[in-house]
């Protein structure tokens, strides 16, 4: 099988890369290779690739950027995949196009399904919501991830600031009424390959490690995995934000934006692991030295 993967520099395009290079014929592109802001450079480099399933992995994610940026993520966020849907389908390849749990507005207070009404509130769900549109309408084979909080060893992410701060700080906070889930890019990449073939009804999915927390709850049990394990740090406990607080955040975030997998588990067999599982594992991979 031929895979290409767009985004293969970013944070779940290289744990793509990692986990199928040995296992699938794969060719990636990263921004520097491949500019999504720019539809000509987009046609040039993919339209002459013969392949069977294209990743997106790709997209404008800076949350306060895009609110100043608006035609840039846009553009990124949703044109460009909208093309690539397009060329996908003229080679009767299939598009796996990843998104966000920001396309929510946070209001609900139960996990979202994948048929609940999106309704961002912020210029990246918006953009983030209109590629989905877009890629849906291509061509009912695609299909549309939604993932949220997204961790990984290639590129740092919340967690790793965490951890670097309290490697450095005796006091560090975390926000402690926002919720969604973290998920793990090694367990988006061991699962991804089932949907290759499959078709998925309706063309979109939630993945995310199982269960919910606060941005404090999980850095708390970050900090809890590293001491368990002898990993030396400053700070013992994450003190409590409140989203009020954050005065330098530009764009408005969804309180609540907690995944439903259920769907998943009845096409899987099962439930992703959970979160807590996935960040023992990760901080044990990526810190320890036992």
């Amino acid at each position: 099988m031929k895979i290409v993967i767009i985004g293969a520099g970013g944070r779940l395009g290289s744990a793509l890369m990692r986990e199928y290079r040995d296992k699938f014929e794969i060719l990636g592109f990263d921004h520097e290779q491949l500019d999504l802001a720019d539809n000509k450079q987009i046609s040039d480099w993919i339209e002459p690739l013969d392949f069977d399933v294209m990743i997106n992995a790709a997209a404008f994610t800076n949350v306060d950027l895009c609110e100043t940026q608006r035609e840039q993520a846009f553009q990124i966020n949703a044109d460009a995949p909208k093309l690539l849907a397009q060329i996908c389908s003229s080679k009767k390849a299939k598009l796996i196009h990843f998104s966000t749990d920001y396309v929510f507005d946070g209001e609900k207070r139960g996990p979202y399904l994948e048929d609940d009404s999106a309704k961002p509130i912020s210029v990246y769900g918006e953009s983030k919501r209109s590629g989905e549109i877009n890629v849906l309408e291509s061509n009912e084979r695609h299909l549309i991830i939604r993932v949220s909080w997204v961790f990984g060893p290639e590129r740092p992410s919340f967690i790793d600031a965490m951890v670097k701060r309290a490697q450095d700080e005796e006091q560090i906070e975390a926000v402690s009424d926002k919720f969604s889930t973290p998920t793990y890019t090694g367990d988006i990449a061991q699962t991804l390959p089932r949907f290759f073939d499959a078709d998925v009804p309706d063309g979109i999915l939630h993945f995310a490690n199982s269960g919910k927390c606060s941005w404090q709850e999980y850095a708390q049990f970050a900090l809890d995995s590293c001491h368990s394990l002898g990993i030396p740090l400053k700070a013992r406990t994450v003190g409590a934000l409140k989203l009020d607080d954050m005065k330098n955040w530009i764009a408005r975030r969804p309180v609540y934006s907690v995944l439903s997998t259920a769907k998943y588990a009845a096409l899987a067999g099962g439930p992703p692991r959970s979160w807590r599982d996935a960040v023992a594992d990760y901080i044990k991979r990526s810190y320890s030295k036992i």
